[in-house]
């Protein structure tokens, strides 16, 4: 049984359930986290994505505050890259990459083992 949806609204896992959640959006954030890239830039990074959901995500997320567009004077292309808001999201993001590598996908023992670790430190500091 799924709880009432108003019940959702205020709980803080299920809103940042819904921000990151989308197939896409963890992906785009890892990509801002190097530093801002224009829309051509993300979309050869993000592979798969289609421009058209690319633009809609790219929305949703300036709408929802992670990522600002930045306009240049001397280029008619914007450039994007992530807020504070969406900054503090980064090592979330970071620990679902180690987590998929350690648990997801095969590799090594002493790799999962060592970037887990490293991710905890990282989390400590």
């Amino acid at each position: 049984m799924r709880p009432p949806r108003d019940s959702l609204d205020h709980c803080p896992l299920a809103q940042t359930a819904s921000i990151i959640c989308d197939v896409w959006t963890p992906l785009i954030i890892r990509d801002l986290s190097k530093g801002p890239k224009r829309f051509s830039q993300l979309q050869h990074s993000v592979s798969g994505i289609s421009p058209k959901t690319l633009s809609t995500r790219l929305k949703q997320l300036e709408q929802q505050g992670i990522i600002q567009r930045l306009s240049e004077p001397a280029s008619a292309r914007p450039r994007y890259e992530l807020t504070a808001k969406g900054q503090a999201l980064v090592p979330l993001i970071r620990d679902m990459r180690a987590y998929g590598r350690a648990w997801l996908v095969a590799e090594p023992a002493g790799r999962q083992k060592e970037e887990l670790t490293r991710s905890a430190a990282a989390r400590a500091r």
